[in-house]
């Protein structure tokens, strides 16, 4: 919000200079009468000068009351450690991602203006820290977490859930002669639409044999778990509930769901012509459809029927000065390409915390420092700005509960390596029947 408002208001200031230039050139070339013009601007006055502080205040003061409900909302930190068996397929995890869902749509203005509701970040992440892998969920406190955890034990029996007093990120403070890290933005390539490869196509529905199912998570653990004791590696899927923007709930653009460009790509593939009637589109006009067109058209149809989120994935190589090991990166980012379905959608970094010609964009590095600070803060506070602003490659892409529950979910028994922690031996209460008080024994 704070870097949108600083940008209109340098729009602003260019415009209005833009203007001033172009008035002392009239006046200079062709002899126009100053004092008439700003005659006419003073008498214009009522209708543009509150068009302009409206554009000034709006934005700042929709950040100040969504980051007040934020802070009255409250953030938990959720180590979840994994029963030492999990026979579920994905599909439990999206069971839960369907209960957490909610979009926070505002009743009327006054919460939307007054109360800054709307909805907010949730956080699921997948960290080694010195080769301890574990999984983390940084929830809103108010409704998510409860729900959240209630449908985790009901789901995943077995199932240990710890509330962090302090979050693991504390460790980390910015300091850049005693850390080195690099931060990536990992997103859809393709249109937002089309479905990357889920648990479905990995026949995970269909409940395989431990021995014989292949784990999509089971490389990136793998490799989390290689980090040595300086090195951290984290990796952040945030998602916020997805659906439409009006006025009502606080946006001035309109905006609506996925489900109207997921028709408009269904008709392009299917080379509908929407002018037509359905009976002329009945005849001989009507395309043949190859298998692979089939089952993309399959694959849309049936990911827009589910809930959906917008989502965005950060993941950072964090080390000691001086210890940075390239090596690391490579298999961390690589493992994203368990989901990727050629011809349809594949998941990929978006932008990093460098350049491509750094001694030319960033000769003496103190614009990459700079980001490297921004982007730990906002791993901390659980945010996310796209730092793509023209072409917008890494802005939060809409993902249904079927892809998210493929990209993050409790790994099966099959994940085998000792980094990951699991839960030693089922815990239960003590049986209602159980007598108490003081008994002697006798023999």
């Amino acid at each position: 919000m704070r870097k949108n408002t600083r940008h209109l208001l340098l729009t602003i200031i260019s415009i209005l200079f833009s203007l001033a230039v172009m008035v002392l050139m009239a006046n200079f070339f062709f002899g126009v009468n100053l004092f008439f013009i700003f005659t006419i601007l003073i008498v214009l006055t009522p209708i543009w000068l509150p068009y302009i502080i409206f554009l000034m205040t709006y934005d700042m003061w929709i950040w100040f009351v969504r980051e007040k409900f934020k802070y009255n909302t409250g953030r938990t930190t959720l180590r979840i450690i994994l029963p030492k068996e999990v026979h579920k397929s994905p599909e439990a995890m999206e069971s839960v991602f369907n209960h957490i869902y909610n979009p926070g749509r505002p009743e009327n203005y006054m919460q939307s203006y007054w109360e800054g509701r709307h909805p907010l970040i949730s956080s699921f992440e997948i960290v080694s820290i010195g080769g301890d892998v574990r999984f983390y969920a940084n929830l809103p406190s108010q409704k998510t977490k409860n729900a959240f955890e209630t449908q985790m034990y009901a789901l995943y029996p077995g199932i240990e859930i710890i509330e962090e007093e302090i979050d693991y990120t504390a460790e980390v403070k910015w300091d850049p002669d005693v850390w080195d890290m690099m931060s990536f933005h990992i997103t859809k390539r393709n249109d937002q639409v089309l479905p990357i490869k889920t648990y479905i196509d990995f026949k995970h529905d269909q409940l395989p044999d431990e021995e014989t199912k292949v784990e999509p998570m089971a490389t990136l653990i793998e490799h989390l778990g290689r980090a040595k004791r300086h090195e951290r590696l984290w990796i952040q899927i945030l998602t916020v509930a997805h659906s439409g923007r009006n006025f009502k709930g606080g946006w001035l653009r309109k905006k609506g769901t996925w489900e109207s460009d997921a028709v408009k790509k269904i008709n392009k593939i299917m080379k509908r012509d929407e002018d037509l009637t359905a009976k002329e589109e009945d005849n001989e006009l009507r395309p043949v459809l190859t298998a692979s067109e089939r089952d993309t058209v399959s694959a849309i149809e049936r990911n827009v029927s589910k809930y959906a989120y917008e989502v965005a994935i950060r993941a950072m190589y964090i080390t000691k000065k001086d210890k940075f090991d390239g090596e690391m990166i490579g298999p961390m980012l690589r493992s994203f390409s368990q989901y990727d379905m050629i011809g349809r959608n594949t998941i990929g970094v978006s932008w990093r915390t460098d350049f491509d010609y750094n001694f030319i964009s960033d000769f003496f590095g103190a614009r990459r420092e700079a980001m490297k600070q921004e982007e730990l803060e906002s791993y901390k506070l659980r945010a996310y700005l796209p730092k793509n602003f023209n072409s917008g490659a890494d802005a939060m892409k809409v993902m249904s509960i079927e892809e998210l529950a493929t990209i993050y979910h409790l790994p099966g028994s099959s994940v085998i390596t000792p980094a990951l922690s699991r839960v030693e031996s089922a815990k239960g209460d003590a049986p209602d029947n159980l007598p108490v008080g003081d008994y002697k024994i006798v023999n």
